[in-house]
């Protein structure tokens, strides 16, 4: 049932965000399990509050809207760690540029090849795309080459999620202990979510995965500009 004070109230899409954000970050700080990931949590909560109450979503979303505006200036941000290691990042210039390029060129393939398996057409094809960069980025350009926005967002935000979660098993397996590997890895898959991660393995992963969005964000772009004729 609808509860009359969220129709007349603008911040309480806010209050829910954040509370719900604050809740899965006490879980994890307690429990300390990976999946307690506090913006899975916050995802989870807050659906669930919204089909309770009866809430719109577009109501929620334009309410909250401040927290998305929040959203380009926080990833700026992320180039304080780039300034700290400027040295690493200039020594390891080139392996850095080409992993980069090559998670880039992996996810675009990855994505052809299910979009061919499944027939799928050029507005799905552009909407899955930008999965692994930045949502600043990754919502512009697939609103301005037909994609569904909505599905885009969502599925930005389950890459970071399961980067976030998934890269500390995913690198143990794999054996990869080199820092700027590992921030390579992180930054290029799963973009600023996955980042906070590479920042608590080290200032180095961060560093590096906070200059992977940016690159990768651009290298993204120029691909879809380049291909984005050919479904």
């Amino acid at each position: 049932m609808k509860l009359e004070f969220l129709a007349n109230s603008i911040y309480w899409a806010i209050v829910i965000s954040l509370a719900s954000y604050v809740f899965g970050d006490v879980l994890k700080r307690k429990f300390k399990i990976a999946v307690m990931n506090p913006i899975l949590i916050s995802v989870a909560l807050t659906s669930v509050f919204l089909l309770a109450t009866g809430s719109d979503y577009s109501q929620y979303k334009a309410n909250s809207s401040l927290l998305s505006w929040l959203l380009t200036p926080a990833t700026i941000c992320l180039a304080i760690p780039l300034y700290e290691q400027l040295s690493v990042l200039k020594k390891n210039g080139l392996a850095i540029i080409v992993g980069i390029a090559s998670g880039v060129l992996t996810s675009f393939l990855c994505i052809l090849a299910l979009a061919l398996l499944f027939s799928l057409g050029h507005s799905e094809y552009v909407t899955l795309l930008p999965k692994s960069i930045t949502t600043a980025i990754g919502i512009g350009l697939s609103e301005q080459n037909g994609g569904h926005v909505s599905i885009t967002a969502v599925v930005i935000i389950m890459s970071g999620i399961v980067g976030n979660v998934a890269s500390p098993f995913v690198l143990k397996i794999l054996k990869i202990t080199d820092p700027v590997a590992k921030g390579v890895a992180i930054g290029t898959s799963s973009h600023a979510i996955g980042t906070a991660k590479a920042l608590e393995m080290g200032k180095v992963e961060g560093a590096v995965s906070s200059l992977c969005i940016v690159v990768a964000g651009i290298m993204t772009v120029i691909k879809v500009l380049l291909v984005r004729t050919i479904i």
